[in-house]
């Protein structure tokens, strides 16, 4: 079975930075398409960046970088420039269908979840 562990939320200030990572156990999952998605109180999830099997990136905004390391089986999401805005818990996901672009903004198109991390910036 697939897992996903999400690592490096805290609380950082307005304009701060974090690295955050998803780590994948089970299977590998180098040929799948992964994604973070946030979900701040009250709000629904929303997408924030993915990545294809091929590297192929996509996001809401330039200040969100995906990557991943598939020789470490792990994704990562820095964050540059944050505002209070961003404060949310950030989730990682992993599409079921293997080969397919980054380019899908649905949490319906992904399978696999993360428990989250917290991320506060504060003002």
């Amino acid at each position: 079975q697939v897992q996903l562990v999400e690592s490096g939320g805290g609380l950082v200030q307005a304009g701060g930075s974090l690295r955050l990572s998803c780590a994948a156990s089970g299977r590998t999952s180098s040929n799948y398409a992964m994604a973070w998605f946030r979900q701040a109180p009250g709000k629904g999830r929303e997408f924030v960046a993915s990545i294809s099997s091929s590297g192929v990136k996509d996001s809401i905004e330039d200040k969100f970088t995906i990557s991943r390391d598939n020789a470490k089986n792990t994704m990562y999401l820095q964050m540059n420039g944050l505002k209070p805005d961003d404060t949310a818990v950030y989730y990682c996901a992993r599409r079921a269908v293997s080969g397919a672009v980054a380019f899908n903004r649905s949490p319906y198109e992904y399978a696999y979840w993360g428990q989250g991390t917290q991320v506060t910036v504060s003002s």
